[in-house]
């Protein structure tokens, strides 16, 4: 896009769904219980990123490695990760809360003043990896969503999701590819076996043995990822038929009606009316 700050830009407009993971992190008694959470069931969220969570002399370090598939990663998937992390740190805590440092690997970026405006932390280059550091104040004062039982809840379903992880993992892997690459177009199945470094007949098969299919999953991923967008007021219909890789937004319209049995505008103006 020739905008290297593109990946700060994108979190602003899509706060990550981390579903039974983001709530047993707000319902964590503090952010540093919540990343210790975070860190343990990071493979529900992402099976090509790691996230390390450590206490320092400074405070608390937030470490991010994303893993390519064939070649390095660009560092837009790490800083995308950076600024999601402080956007929900903020989100949760309900307060205006900011890292005491961000670490980035390589020289400065042009234009440096995305990064300010986002992190409003000094920047750190020539690091050793991507990462937050936090002050132990802000990450152990107790969070207004605490509830030990809440957590103790989604602490067993994060565990039960894992454990079923382990006989779908395909089906997990296919998904979060699909998400990936949509926004570039609508992935043909031989470009996503090639990112999972299987054949087109081996993914298939591996598929059927977890009960789905290519097609399946890649209109179950666009219907989730298409409610995801609709509930966020910055992004036009024209985008989020182009997000989910249709070429033509007649066939996203299409499509909506047959998932929704309305029209995205229709939609968005339900969710709008329900209270709260």
């Amino acid at each position: 896009s020739g905008n290297p700050a593109i990946a700060l830009n994108i979190a602003r407009v899509r706060r990550p769904a981390f579903h039974v993971v983001g709530y047993a992190l707000m319902s964590s008694r503090n952010l540093a219980e919540g990343f210790a959470r975070l860190e343990r069931y990071q493979r529900i969220i992402a099976e090509a990123s790691d996230l390390t969570f450590r206490r320092t002399p400074q405070g608390y370090r937030i470490g991010v490695t994303v893993h390519g598939d064939r070649l390095p990663a660009p560092p837009q998937s790490a800083e995308c990760s950076l600024a999601y992390l402080v956007d929900m740190v903020r989100w949760i805590t309900g307060r205006s809360l900011d890292p005491l440092a961000v670490e980035l690997p390589g020289a400065p970026r042009e234009p440096l003043a995305p990064y300010v405006e986002l992190f409003r932390a000094p920047l750190r280059f020539h690091a050793e990896e991507f990462a937050l550091v936090f002050s132990r104040v802000d990450l152990e004062t107790p969070l207004p969503s605490a509830n030990e039982a809440l957590a103790q809840l989604h602490d067993r379903f994060a565990g039960e999701y894992l454990a079923r992880f382990s006989t779908s993992r395909i089906t997990h892997l296919t998904r979060q590819t699909l998400c990936r690459l949509l926004p570039q177009g609508e992935p043909k199945r031989e470009r996503v076996a090639q990112a999972l470094h299987l054949s087109q007949r081996t993914l298939q098969r591996r598929l059927q043995e977890e009960g789905t299919s290519y097609q399946q999953l890649l209109d179950d991923t666009r219907r989730d990822m298409a409610e995801q967008y609709l509930q966020q007021p910055g992004l036009t219909l024209l985008e989020v038929a182009y997000l989910l890789g249709f070429a033509d937004p007649s066939n996203f319209f299409r499509a909506f009606r047959r998932w929704f049995g309305c029209t995205p505008n229709e939609y968005r103006a339900r969710r709008q009316e329900r209270p709260g």
